[in-house]
This record gives C-alpha cells, structure tokens and sequence, in this order.
C-alpha cells in the first residue's frame, strides 16, 4: 500500500516535464493582437503567424517576418517594403506572448530605432455551440466611445443581448435621470473573435419604445439657415414636448400652436447612436460625435429589421448603442429629434479580416454607405467611395461598371446636419443588382 502511494504521489512530477513539453508545443499558428506601450500609449497592430515545427512565418501590421520557437522563448524579424523593420523578442504562455520590440523608421533605419514593451494575445477560434441569448440591465452609461471603458458584458459571435438605452438627456423608461445628458450610452459589450481589421455586423431585431412621451425642440440647426432666416429664427430652440401614442402609432405635440393642433407624425423608432470603439492611441470622443466608428450618426434608417456594419478598431470591438428617437426627419434638423428611451435586442457577429472605414448598413430593400465628416460635399464624396469600394468587392465590378451602376440607381440623402460632422448616405436597391453575380469567396 505504501508503495502504491509512493507511486501516486509520483505522478505528477513525471508528468509535469510532459505537461510543460505538451503547453511549448501549442501552435501559435493564428491572428495575433500586438499592443506595444509607445511612451504609456498602446499601438496595437494585427500579427498572423504560421508555426511549422520551431519556425516561424507571417506577418506584423503587415510587414512579413520570419523567426524561431524555442521551448517559451520566441524570436522573429519582420521587414517592411520601404526599408523599416521590426525586431521582436518575447516568451510565450499559452496564448500570451511578451517581451520587447525594436522598431525601426523606414526613411532612416539605421539611426531611427526604438525599443519597446509589447503583448500579444492570440484571437480565440469561434465558439462552437449554441449562440446564447443576454438579458442585459444597464447600471452605468458612457459618454465617451472609448475603448478603455470596463465592457459591461462579454459576449460571442451569434449571440444576442436584449437591453435598454436612456434618451439623449439620461433619463429612462420610467422618467428617471440615470446620468449627465449628452447621449449617454449602453455598453460597451466585448465580442469575442473581434480584433482590429474586422467587421463587426449588429442585426437589429427589435427597436421598440418603451415610454409614451419624447423631448424635443423647435430651433433650426445653423448649418441650415442663411442670414435672413437666422434673424426669424434667433429666439428658437426652445423644448418642445412631444407624446407617443403606440397604440395610434402617432406622436402629436403636448402644448401643439394654434396651427399644430392637428399635425401628428407617424412613429419609427430609431437609434441615433450605434458605434465601436475608437483608436487606443486617439482622444476617445464624446457620445456627440461620429466618425469611420459610426456614433451619433443620426440616420433615420438605422431602424429595427437592419444590419449596422462598422470597423473593428479596438479589440472586442467595445459596442455602444444609445440615443434613442421616436422620429426624425432627415438631418435632424431641430437639433434634437424626439429623444427618448428604448428597448433593443440585436444579434452581433464578426467578418474576420474584412476591413472597412466608415459605416454601412444593410436593410431588407437596400444596401446603403453612409459619408460622415465637417463639409456636405467631403460626406458626399466618403459615401460614394465607400460603395464604389463595396460594389468592387462584391460583385468584382470594373471601374467602368461601378460607373455605371451609381450613375443609373443612386439614392442620396441627407443623413445628418446637427452636429460637428455632416451626413450623407448613398443608398441602392437590392433589386437593381439581383442580375449581378457575386465575386468568387477568396
């Protein structure tokens, strides 16, 4: 008997060298997240590595390198097209790898060189399984889209999550102020698999209000007006309270002017806000602002039934949805459409390696690319690029037969004047490209 225990006592030391053998051995074949500390701010880069035995293969940020495993200890040098390099030493542990990273400048290598603190983390392959289902109850809102916000929920692709937004000023549901105004935000839900250069795609499954009155004003935004009309306008912007009538489907001014007292507008419920998280290495901006992220994008399209399209920047890709509105006409004129609460469920998912820059999304009638930045004609031209860029990929189209399409089906509008970025959308029905076969899968 003792020597039976003797010999179970054993055990684990023999096999502990094959346990350690078994975890160096792991491949680390893969997409890899490369965050260097440049001077306390994290650079993160994309990394694919190839393991055949002990070398090494890939690329960092999209420099090819080549490089040894040997047992926890990694060594690779990856160089860049216009001469800059990276030397990159570090121990691996499981899926972590650690160490320094010397960084040199393209336009002078020799004498442009920099040391640097890095980890990496390999992405995790796709859950199998079931997709699960998140009853998610917000305690906290951001008013920033950052990604150093603590994700409120870890999640993974195909999974949905059924939650609430405030409205525009803070306040929920049932009337309460939960947080200083300024389109205050649910989130940020961390998706496994995200890693920056993909897509993220959030389907929209319900939108639907969850109060029977919104705010709202009557000023006009001056991007809009010209002189004369500003004069007519200076004493606007007062609040205008608005109530919803969900059973009617209407919403009717609660103090209407003498010749309001019979306007109604039908109801849509949408959402203002649905974004990613932006650069680590950027000023995170305010939950007022939109960009290649999406943000407060204020397009009345973004309604329950769509595919909401945006660029993975951050890792888990940290996305906020919020500023919810009854109504809006397009531009969002007022400055403020009919803010209030919401109740979303949406389902996310992840395209690994399809990288895009600015917004789109899909509806069950058209595909639509969506311009955002200071002037109209600069949004213009960003929507357009986008889906020349998105017919290209899609249907393997020539220049000349983009050309074609967008000068015979284009839609444009005006998507959003209100704030510091400008709107515009380019929207083609689906029905116009059913003829066009798709680009062979790479």
């Amino acid at each position: 008997m003792r020597r039976f225990l003797a010999l179970l006592l054993l055990v684990p030391a023999l096999l502990a060298p094959a346990i350690l053998v078994a975890q160096q051995q792991t491949s680390l074949s893969g997409r890899w997240v490369f965050s260097a500390d440049f001077y306390g701010t994290p650079i993160v880069y994309k990394m694919e590595l190839q393991q055949q035995g002990d070398k090494l293969t890939g690329n960092l940020g999209g420099d090819k390198l080549e490089g040894t495993l040997t047992g926890s200890a990694l060594k690779f040098f990856a160089k860049d097209p216009n001469g800059g390099w990276e030397d990159v030493k570090a121990t691996v542990q499981g899926d972590t790898m650690t160490g320094t990273a010397i960084f040199a400048d393209n336009d002078d290598p020799e004498h442009h060189q920099a040391t640097y603190q890095f980890t990496a983390k390999l992405v995790p392959q796709r859950r199998a399984g079931a997709p699960q289902h998140h009853e998610f109850t917000p305690t906290v809102f951001y008013r920033q889209f950052s990604p150093f916000n603590k994700p409120v929920l870890t999640v993974w692709p195909g999974d949905s999550i059924h939650t609430t937004t405030v409205d525009a000023g803070g306040t929920d549901e049932k009337g309460v102020t939960r947080v200083l105004g300024g389109n205050p935000e649910t989130g940020p839900f961390y998706i496994e698999t995200a890693a920056p250069g993909d897509t993220l795609a959030v389907h929209f499954t319900r939108i639907r209000l969850n109060r029977d009155y919104a705010i709202s004003d009557d000023g006009i935004v001056e991007r809009a007006l010209n002189s004369d009309t500003a004069v007519k306008a200076k004493d606007l912007f007062k609040n205008v309270r608005w109530h919803l009538d969900m059973q009617r489907g209407v919403a009717t001014s609660e103090k209407p002017g003498d010749h309001l007292k019979q306007y109604s507008v039908p109801l849509r419920p949408m959402l203002g806000c649905v974004a990613t998280a932006s650069s680590l290495s950027q000023a995170p901006p305010s939950t007022g602002d939109s960009g290649g992220f999406g943000g407060n994008m204020d397009f009345n399209e973004i309604v329950e039934g769509v595919t909401v399209y945006l660029p993975v920047i951050a890792p888990g890709a940290l996305l906020y949805v919020g500023d919810g509105h009854a109504a809006q006409g397009d531009g969002e004129l007022n400055g403020n459409a009919l803010e209030t609460s919401m109740d979303v469920e949406f389902t996310v998912d992840v395209i690994p390696g399809k990288s895009i820059f600015s917004p789109r999304v899909e509806s069950a009638t058209h595909f639509i690319t969506m311009g955002l930045s200071g002037s109209l004609d600069d949004a213009f031209r960003r929507a357009t690029q986008d889906m020349f860029t998105w017919l290209t990929e899609k249907y393997a189209l020539t220049p000349s037969e983009v050309a074609q399409v967008l000068g015979t089906s284009a839609e444009y509008k005006i998507s959003e004047v209100a704030d510091r970025n400008a709107g515009i959308v380019l929207m083609i029905k689906k029905e116009r490209l059913q003829a066009l076969q798709p680009a062979p899968v790479k």
